[in-house]
């Protein structure tokens, strides 16, 4: 293979899930290539153009036991000689570490470039101003959404992490309100509880929003305003730092936004921590 097929070859076998809701725009900009060379790569493996590259990957999707091929891929590409992390420049690389900083580097900067303005002001001006917040994510990125629900809850009150593990999401479920924010995360394969809650809370008539991973994502329809982030990477779960970095982010952007009263609540949270002893 050239160079650029042999790119494309390696990021198809490390984020096949992610190359399958993929344009061809996407994975020529993702890989740094352009669009002829991946329509002439899918054609060189004998499939019908770019169309058949996209079926391909969605069929080993519903033939697979994802967990187990992405732990074969870990085997094959950490062992084997690496894998292009997508940002168009060197050659391939090995070893676990490197893999994980060259696949995160590029999933964080094209997640952040992928942020549209105006769905960013708007999103950021509901999580700032809704009497209240929900915040739900389950399995892979329930760490996601504690983080994010940490954050806002530092510089505003009215902040609420569903917990469905606990046996109550109808009962967390019962407090949105309209007028609320309430924020979904899932990505491929999305959680059934969490595509529901974030439908529910849509007919309740809260304002939605979705950190998700492709178009396809069943929180979609339902959402208001949606972030995509890209998850690739060689390991057995897809990667998440994009969403941790979209999440500071949003943090960051909410503190902005709510000026004095974030400044007033992270006074009183910094008089709680002094008084407790938090810290050594």
């Amino acid at each position: 293979m050239s160079r650029s097929h042999r790119l494309l070859a390696e990021r198809v076998l490390a984020d096949p899930e992610g190359v399958a809701f993929m344009t061809v725009s996407d994975l020529a900009a993702v890989v740094g290539v352009n669009e002829s060379t991946v329509v002439r790569f899918a054609a060189g493996l004998g499939l019908k153009g770019y169309p058949g590259l996209i079926r391909l990957c969605r069929g080993k999707l519903s033939e697979e036991a994802q967990l187990l091929r992405r732990f074969t891929n870990v085997e094959a590409l950490a062992g084997g000689g690496g894998a292009g992390a997508g940002d168009g420049g060197g050659e391939g690389i090995g070893g676990p570490l490197e893999l994980a900083a060259a696949f995160d580097q590029a999933n964080v900067a094209r997640t952040l470039a992928r942020v549209d303005p105006a769905a960013w002001s708007a999103a950021v001006a509901t999580l700032a101003g809704a009497p209240r917040v929900h915040v739900l994510g389950l399995r892979k990125v329930h760490a996601v959404a504690f983080l994010l629900s940490y954050l806002l809850g530092m510089v505003r009150d009215g902040v609420h992490m569903l917990s469905p593990a606990s046996g109550t999401l109808v009962e967390d479920l019962r407090r949105v309100q309209p007028g609320d924010c309430f924020v979904g995360i899932s990505i491929h394969r999305y959680i059934r509880e969490t595509v529901e809650g974030f439908r529910w809370a849509k007919a309740a008539g809260a304002t939605t929003v979705a950190l998700t991973d492709n178009a396809a994502s069943p929180l979609v329809p339902d959402a208001d305003h949606v972030f995509y982030v890209d998850t690739a990477g060689v390991a057995v779960l897809r990667s998440v730092t994009g969403f941790v970095a979209l999440a500071q982010a949003l943090g960051n952007a909410v503190a902005a936004e709510r000026g004095d009263e974030a400044r007033a609540t992270l006074g009183i949270e910094e008089d709680l921590l002094d008084r407790f002893g938090v810290y050594e």
